[in-house]
Order: C-alpha cells, then structure tokens, then sequence
C-alpha cells in the first residue's frame, strides 16, 4: 500500500473512534439520565472503562507485542464492541446497564492503545507525522457532538443509544480496512525491557502527569452536558461548545509538526497541566455563558498538549519491540486516574454542583507538579 493510502486508512480509523466519541461523552450521561439514573450512579457507570482498562489492556497489549498482531486485534475488538453496545440498548434496569456497559467496555478500551501504537509505528516507518492523521479524528469528534446535538433535541433521549451503536459499527468497518504492518524488529530480552519500564522514575512520572491532567477533565466529561442544559442550553449550543474545545485541539494537532524542537515532551505536559489549573478554575466560579468559548478554548492545552506530550514520550522511550506494552502501561495510568476521579466527580457534582471543578484544578496542578519531577530526574540520569 502507498503512504498516503496507509495514511488515508489510518485517519479514518480515528475519524471513526473519536466520532464514537463525539457522541458518547458528551450525551452518553443524558441517555442514562433518561433510564433512570441518578448524578452517583452515572458518575459509577462511566468509571466502568476506565477499570476494566486495567485488567484487559496489559493482557492485549502483550499479546500484540508477542504475536505483532495489532490489525487483527483491533479489528476483532471492534466487531466486539459493536455486539456489546447492542447489549447495553436492550438493557433497562441499572443492574443490567452496568453489566451490559462493562461487557462492552472490555471489548472497547484496548482499541485506542492499540490504534496509536499501529499508527505511531506504521506512519513512523513511511515518513508522516502523526498529529495532521490524528487531527481528523478530532475533526470527526466534532461531527459526532453535532450529529448528537441535532439528535437530541429531535428524539428521545432514551434512543440516543442507537445513534452509538451505528457509530460503533462504523468503526469496526474502518478496523477492518486497516492494512497490515510490515513485521516488528526482532524483541530481544523482552521481559526485562518490560520490567525496566516499570522501574524508569521518569517513565512513570510521565505516565502519572499525564494520567492526572486528563483524569482532571473527569467533570467536565460526566456533568458539563447536564449542567449547561439545566442551565438552559440547547443541544446544538452544547455541541458548539465542544465542538470550539476540539478545534482548538485540531489546530495544535495540525501545527504540531511545526514545533520548535525546544518544545519537547515534557515541556507540552506542562503547558498541558498549566491549562487545565486555569480552565477549570474558571469553570468552578459557574462562569456566564459568553465565558465559556473562552474556557473551551483552553482544551487545546489541557488535553491536546497533554496527548501529545505522553504519547511523544512514551513513543522515544518504549524500547523496540514494546511500543504496545508501553502504550499499555500509559492507558492503565489514565484508567487508574479517570476511574478513581470520575467516580468522586459523581459524588462532588452531587455536592457541590460545578463548583467540583475546583477538585479537577488542583488535580491539573499536581500533574504539572509530576512533570517537573520527571523532568529532574531525567536531568540526574544525564549528569
């Protein structure tokens, strides 16, 4: 296959990933408001990825590794989910919503661990960079939030599941057109690169930091649809907004092979952590709606310097034949973090409203706090 063929395939591999989650972040609360949940049973069903994470990623991350079989496993965990989410459509009572959910959870999450190691390995192998194919899933994000948006003011909420299960299966058929990779470098002493991962202060005080910025985003993924339609807005303005978070990411992902090479790694998730301090410290005071573009603008820092930095980082460091282990690794921080802060951000909303997002600034903060660690401690393996 040609680059720009492969390039093509892989950019609509993650069009169809984030377009899922255009849709399911932000609406996916009001469906199951819609079932009957309350604010701590919603902030408990959506922990459920975040742990199932866990247990199923190292287990299909070192199979990847193992068998160099990233297409295949993406496709099979694909076509899984598909069937999962059909599950989670039928289900009624809470009981079986969760059961359903956590079925279709273990399909799911290893997929987007699995897409970055199968994109950052093959685009690095035919010369591209990765942030103008990753943008297009960003973009896609967008489009799923207003196809959502449109969706939710036409239709019951109790329907807006199958909106998902389409998107799902659009995914498994972007999976299914992947090409496959030209085989990995040949892995010497496997296990003891693995566990020299889990040894590396460095490496894990990245994947801390980042873990602790994105999880900080934990409210604002859960609450912030519910919150802005109490306070009055329709679904399209929901979207817009975002939707205008999103560009901002786009925007950095596109000019992100244009950095000056100063701006490394570390640095991105530090800008990242400083973002996200500053926009959920704004969300906490309950700003005014013509506050709120601004605020969403910090997404671009917050989540999209933060991706980046992670990802740049574990892609350098992994060593040759581990990139799906490291990914792995990465995915269970962020599983560990956005499953513990999702879960109290349930508790915290049903406290104390969108003042919960102070919790998710000083969350921010601590993980700007883990990367200036990590950039000492590398300091010291230097000297």
């Amino acid at each position: 296959m040609s680059p720009a063929g492969f390039a093509l395939r892989t950019a609509a591999l993650y069009a169809a990933i984030f377009g899922v989650g255009g849709i399911q972040l932000p609406f996916f609360p009001l469906w199951l408001k819609a079932k009957g949940l309350d604010a701590q049973a919603i902030g408990l069903v959506l922990s459920v990825p975040m742990v199932v994470r866990v247990f199923i990623v190292p287990v299909i991350a070192r199979q990847a590794d193992r068998r160099d079989s990233l297409r295949t496993l993406i496709v099979a965990s694909s076509c899984a989910t598909v069937a999962g989410y059909l599950l989670v459509g039928l289900a009624n009572a809470p009981v079986t919503i969760f059961l359903a959910f956590t079925l279709a959870s273990l399909a799911y999450t290893p997929i987007l661990p699995m897409a970055e190691t199968y994109a950052l390995r093959g685009l690095a192998a035919i010369g591209r960079a990765y942030g103008p194919v990753r943008l297009w899933g960003s973009l896609a994000f967008i489009l799923g939030g207003f196809v959502a948006g449109f969706a939710v003011d036409r239709i019951p909420a109790r329907d807006l599941i199958w909106l998902l299960v389409a998107a799902y299966a659009l995914s498994a058929l972007a999976a299914i057109s992947l090409a496959e990779l030209p085989p990995a470098p040949q892995r010497a002493q496997e296990k003891a690169a693995r566990t020299g991962l889990l040894r590396d202060g460095v490496f894990l005080a990245v994947v801390i930091s980042a873990g602790l910025t994105q999880a900080s985003h934990a409210v604002y993924y859960s609450f912030s649809a519910v919150a802005w339609s109490a306070a009055g807005l329709d679904g399209k303005a929901i979207a817009a907004l975002w939707g205008l978070g999103v560009l901002a990411e786009v925007l950095l992902f596109a000019l992100s092979g244009r950095l000056p090479r100063s701006l490394g790694p570390l640095a991105l998730l530090l800008i990242g952590a400083a973002g996200g301090a500053i926009r959920w410290a704004g969300m906490a005071f309950d700003p005014p709606a013509a506050a709120l573009p601004w605020l969403q603008l910090l997404h671009g820092l917050s989540f999209g310097a933060t991706h980046l930095g992670a990802l740049g980082f574990v892609a350098r460091h992994a060593p040759h034949g581990q990139s799906a282990t490291a990914q792995g690794y990465l995915a269970i921080a962020l599983g560990l973090m956005m499953a513990a802060m999702t879960g109290v951000s349930g508790l915290l909303y049903a406290a104390f409203g969108t003042s919960a997002y102070a919790a998710m600034a000083l969350a921010a903060i601590t993980g700007g706090a883990c990367a200036l660690i990590a950039q000492r401690l590398r300091r010291e393996v230097a000297m």
